[in-house]
């Protein structure tokens, strides 16, 4: 019995031995996991942010070589720049102190830059405009681990106008003007916070974009893991610092660009004037005349390392489609108001009653009949205004003194 025991053991102590160098492995692997864990959570917040130029490429320029760039920091009055826990947010603000408060939110391929000529047409007329760079356009930062999404976007509205050394809240309103991308995001805002909003304007805004027109191939190439990130973001690279000359545009069965990827090209102006020229001459910087929207989008493409990430981004979560609750929120709202003769509707926002809508007669991104047919269904035919322009999707850029006007009558007419 005792030379079975014995045996017994020296079995299970061979057993044992073969399984060392597993077993070191195993431990090895924990060790290190846990160690790769603990050094994750000690990282500071700056490794899940992706800088701006402001950060990554002005502190290696000369003054003179800021100002020469396509974009250059000072290409609105008012810069101001906001720490976040998303990072830095970058702010424009002027015009009179006791001017009527706009804020302005831009679409999703270019920085505020595009809501330019419209911004300084305000101001002419007396009014204090605030604008700001979107996440991971212009000079604001792009956060890593935050989907694009209308929280994302509100924090940025929010993080804007609690930095202002004027007060936008509380017994004040403002307006909100959103173009685009900025439109759904606008809409959303407004939908949450109604009381803070005297009226709300629209140029060419998504959130109602119908779903025929995101075809197979931006479904294939905007779904997570369908196609590995390095590979679009080539595409998306290639399309924007391309310009819309050369850009690759995925038509529709109609022969017509008319998907939500296609807004990568469709907010650069390519209208030609009288004279056969670009109508991207029109000024957008008092300041810096010379700034093109084709030449800040291409710029920004191929120095801020988080934008092509942040339009991804944006096009899988932002607020392009399918916003109809929120939009209906809206005309609930404003049907209570327009049926109410209680004073205090007339103290909490959209003072007009309605919302301007002003599309372009023929943009091919936001098709101007269907949209005006899809508000009405949502907000109601007696909450919602139409204006269009002669132009397309780049409306803002192209028409910013025709738009200003349009605004103004609204303002002043409520029609």
């Amino acid at each position: 019995m005792a030379i079975l025991d014995l045996d017994s053991l020296s079995q299970t102590l061979r057993q044992h031995q073969s399984q060392l160098p597993l077993l070191a492995a195993g431990l090895a692997y924990v060790g290190l996991t846990l160690a790769l864990r603990a050094r994750s959570a000690t990282l500071s917040q700056d490794a899940k942010i992706t800088f701006s130029p402001k950060r990554t490429l002005l502190p290696q320029l000369s003054e003179q070589e800021a100002a020469d760039l396509p974009y250059p920091p000072d290409v609105l009055p008012g810069a101001r720049d906001v720490d976040s826990p998303y990072g830095s947010l970058r702010v424009y603000e002027w015009g009179p102190e006791d001017g009527r408060k706009v804020l302005m939110v831009h679409g999703i391929s270019t920085p505020c830059i595009s809501l330019g000529g419209v911004a300084h047409g305000l101001v002419d007329k007396g009014c204090r405009v605030m604008l700001l760079d979107l996440w991971g356009r212009g000079y604001s930062d792009s956060p890593l681990n935050v989907p694009q999404d209308t929280r994302l976007f509100t924090t940025a509205i929010l993080l804007a106008l609690t930095t202002s050394p004027l007060p936008w809240t509380g017994s004040s309103t403002f307006a909100l003007v959103g173009y685009s991308l900025g439109g759904g995001i606008t809409a959303s805002f407004t939908s949450h916070f109604p009381t803070l909003v005297s009226s709300l304007i629209l140029l060419a805004p998504a959130g109602l974009l119908r779903a025929h027109h995101i075809n197979r191939t931006n479904k294939f190439l905007f779904s997570t893991g369908l196609v590995p990130e390095r590979v679009l973001e080539r595409i998306i690279r290639k399309r924007l610092q391309g310009g819309p000359s050369t850009a690759m545009v995925v038509k529709s069965s109609e022969g017509s660009a008319k998907t939500a990827g296609d807004a990568v090209t469709e907010e650069l102006p390519k209208v030609p004037n009288q004279e056969g020229g670009s109508l991207d001459n029109t000024v957008l910087s008092k300041s810096r005349p010379h700034i093109t929207v084709a030449a800040a989008v291409a710029w920004q493409a191929q120095f801020h390392e988080g934008f092509i990430k942040s339009f991804i981004s944006s096009i899988r979560y932002g607020p392009v489609v399918n916003q109809q609750s929120d939009w209906k929120r809206i005309g609930a709202r404003l049907a209570a108001k327009n049926a109410s003769t209680e004073e205090r509707y007339e103290r909490e926002g959209l003072q007009h009653g309605k919302v301007l809508i002003i599309c372009g007669e023929t943009d091919p991104v936001i098709v101007k009949g269907e949209l005006m047919e899809d508000a009405t269904e949502v907000l109601g035919e007696n909450c919602v205004c139409f204006k269009s322009c002669d132009t397309g999707h780049e409306l803002p850029i192209v028409r910013s003194e025709m738009i200003v006007g349009q605004i103004w009558d609204f303002w002043e007419t409520g029609s």
